[in-house]
């Protein structure tokens, strides 16, 4: 896209800049808590694995059924859904042998919520 192409935001006194803070951005503090649950999604086994969870019915899924899916060792889906647990993504609840795993939506909520703008800006033409 070129600059000519860029749409133009006009800013008045009946409406606020589109430069003007609209909510208060992320702490120093927020944002290292943030990062660490994003750098745990931004692994694709991890990604997959979420992803996974998420689509199956009710919102959660069987280690059982995770496993099958991947070409990598029990251990190794274990390692990766301890990393997806401690970062407050998912939560899992042990039945029998088998761990049960959910997707926390307050965190994806969270990390959506940290990203979204504040407001649509006004654009002309």
């Amino acid at each position: 896209m070129s600059n000519q192409e860029l749409p133009i935001v006009s800013c008045d006194d009946a409406e606020p800049c589109a430069s003007a803070v609209m909510r208060e951005p992320l702490t120093a503090e927020q944002a290292t808590e943030l990062a660490k649950v994003f750098k745990a999604i931004g692994e694709p086994v991890r990604l997959r694995l979420l992803s996974l969870i998420a689509s199956h019915a009710g919102g959660e899924a069987c280690v059982c059924d995770l496993t099958d899916a991947f070409e990598l060792s029990g251990p190794t889906i274990s390692h990766h859904l301890k990393v997806l647990r401690e970062a407050g993504i998912v939560e899992g609840d042990r039945r029998g042998t088998w761990i049960y795993y959910r997707v926390r939506p307050e965190t994806l909520r969270l990390l959506s919520d940290s990203l979204a703008p504040a407001t649509d800006a006004v654009v002309t033409a």
